[in-house]
């Protein structure tokens, strides 16, 4: 189902793309930069509306919809997304443990030992 969501997204950023390139600018597009448009078209009135304006606007919403749906998707899959969030396994036998280093003692000097007489 994901796969499929994510394919259907991709076409529809081509799509969305396609039709956002395909519209001219308030200003004419590229054609207006030559001269002869000047500021009242810049600012001017509403334009109307086009079946490629209807177009870029289902495609926005649909590309918004697929991307919020697939964000929540992901962030409900059960699979941990890196080492530190998912368990680390124990290791079968623990370490032995490294003698701890001391500063050497004197060796006991030999107790006098009683004599009988």
């Amino acid at each position: 189902m994901y796969t499929v969501l994510l394919v259907l997204l991709l076409l529809d950023a081509i799509l969305l793309a396609a039709a956002v390139l395909l519209q001219a600018g308030q200003g004419g597009g590229l054609a207006s930069l030559g001269g002869g448009s000047g500021t009242e078209v810049f600012m001017g009135g509403r334009q109307a509306v086009t079946l490629l304006t209807k177009v870029t606007w289902w495609c926005a919403g649909i590309f918004l919809f697929l991307a919020l749906t697939l964000a929540i998707m992901s962030s409900q899959s059960g699979a941990p997304r890196s080492a530190l969030q998912g368990t680390i396994p124990q290791p079968a036998a623990p370490p032995a443990p490294l003698p701890l280093q001391t500063a050497p003692q004197p060796s006991p000097s030999p107790s006098p030992s009683p004599k009988n007489p």
